[in-house]
């Protein structure tokens, strides 16, 4: 066994509908893979193939080596897993849910470690259907996490959450791939997959635009993005530094070059004739920034 989730070559259809049509990634134990793509773009399908809910129209999905279909009851005891589709009993409380997985399992976590680490104190014991979107959301991140998993598999985990939650959550997905676990991701939440991702795979139109290291990713956008002391002129700038130039915000502007000494040189000698100094320079791209250009370029190729 290679790797604790591996997808090969993944197509799954819907009669005449290809709703994934060329998957391929992997998820290492102790590493976070995050999948990211528009709506439409396969992930949830993936995803629940993945976890033998579905059966692929064509390729592989394995488990720890496991296949989801043929093996499932050593996949349900193995992987944590929080779909989009399902919940709990509408009069069933967190805690009386918690404890009822908890049986199931063999070594199970603590459940009051649970509801301290994803804070849900206060609604313990409130009806899952009086539950506020993230706290249902947060009580089924502790359900998948009950039964001490060594793979998660989490579609959307920080649906509905609040920025409260949202730390809750990071931290104890940080602490489990610290811990060793296997961690697939999909969200919609770029700034949750940039604090969390080892790995990156965008999927467009069911296959796979780009995938990589989250280090590798961020940089193949080309761009610095600097801050003068005052408003300077785009197109005198543009010309004098030989690349695009667009004004971000006030005094905040993107040049469409990768940082070098030239480029410093040029950039310093047309702020000091115009009377102005350089506040600050960034020249990684954000992930929302990488992700945009990773489905233009995609969408240009199809």
């Amino acid at each position: 066994m290679s790797h604790a989730v591996e997808i090969d070559s993944l197509a799954v259809n819907f009669g005449a509908t290809h709703a994934v049509s060329d998957v391929s990634l992997s998820v290492d134990f102790g590493e976070i893979h995050v999948v990211l793509g528009p709506n439409g773009a396969g992930k949830t399908t993936t995803v629940e193939t993945l976890l033998g809910f579905r059966s692929p129209s064509k390729g592989t999905v394995r488990l720890m080596g496991l296949d989801p279909v043929r093996d499932h009851r050593h996949v349900v005891e193995r992987v944590g897993a929080l779909l989009q589709r399902g919940g709990v009993w509408s009069s069933m409380s967190p805690l009386q849910v918690l404890k009822l997985t908890s049986n199931y399992y063999r070594a199970p976590r603590v459940i009051d470690e649970l509801v301290s680490a994803l804070e849900l104190q206060r609604c313990v014991k409130t009806p899952w259907r009086r539950l506020s979107g993230g706290e249902q959301q947060r009580t089924l991140l502790a359900l998948a996490l009950v039964g001490r998993p060594r793979v998660l598999v989490l579609d959307e985990p920080t649906s509905s959450v609040d920025p409260e939650g949202h730390r809750a959550v990071r931290d104890i997905l940080i602490e489990q791939r610290d811990r060793g676990c296997a961690i697939l991701i999909t969200t919609h939440e770029l700034a949750d997959a940039e604090a969390l991702a080892n790995t990156v795979t965008v999927v467009a139109r069911g296959r796979v635009a780009e995938s990589g290291s989250l280090s590798e990713l961020l940089s193949e956008v080309a761009s610095v993005v600097i801050e003068t002391s005052v408003n300077v002129d785009v197109v005198a700038l543009s010309h004098a530094l030989h690349a695009s130039v667009t004004l971000e915000t006030e005094r905040h502007y993107r040049i469409g070059a990768t940082n070098s000494s030239s480029l410093m040189s040029a950039l310093q000698t047309f702020l000091f004739s115009h009377g102005a100094t350089l506040s600050s320079l960034r020249t990684r791209a954000t992930l929302e920034e990488t992700y945009f250009s990773i489905l233009e370029r995609s969408q240009d190729e199809g």
